[in-house]
């Protein structure tokens, strides 16, 4: 199974943010917008990361427990029955983010599975991932093996 570590950055909540994902040292990708917030930025590196990597089986490894635990604790499931509102009947943020990765890992037939990573722990990808993310945040621009 293909394994891509994920990581979202910004400076500032909201600020300018980055996104990044990485299957090894040499095959990543990384983009930026002006004005977002970390929890947009880990939900579109999951969602650049599916769109560059359309095989299947994979395991999408991030340090959001926001993204992991949407799949791995079926939060998606109970948005969806409830129209998009969260456990407290508030609408659930970043739903644009939201439909565009339910399409990619529950419409599409993928065998896609969630791990969490404790972030800034050590774990080498997931710093590079993190190196990348905070870069693009940093300079405004992405970068592509």
């Amino acid at each position: 199974m293909k394994q891509i570590h994920t990581d979202g950055a910004c400076r500032g909540n909201p600020g300018p943010g980055g996104w990044a994902w990485a299957s090894g040292v040499n095959e990543f990708g990384s983009g930026a917008a002006p004005h977002t917030t970390n929890q947009r930025m880990e939900v579109h590196a999951v969602i650049e990361a599916l769109r560059e990597n359309p095989e299947s089986p994979l395991e999408i490894v991030s340090d959001s427990s926001y993204v992991v635990k949407c799949f791995n604790e079926k939060w998606h499931v109970g948005w969806l029955r409830r129209g998009w509102k969260n456990s407290q009947g508030k609408p659930v943020a970043n739903r644009d983010l939201w439909e565009e990765l339910f399409a990619l890992v529950l419409d599409g037939g993928r065998d896609i599975h969630f791990s969490w990573v404790k972030g800034h722990s050590g774990d080498a990808m997931n710093e590079f991932v993190d190196v990348l993310a905070t870069e693009a945040a940093d300079s405004q621009r992405g970068r592509h093996s």
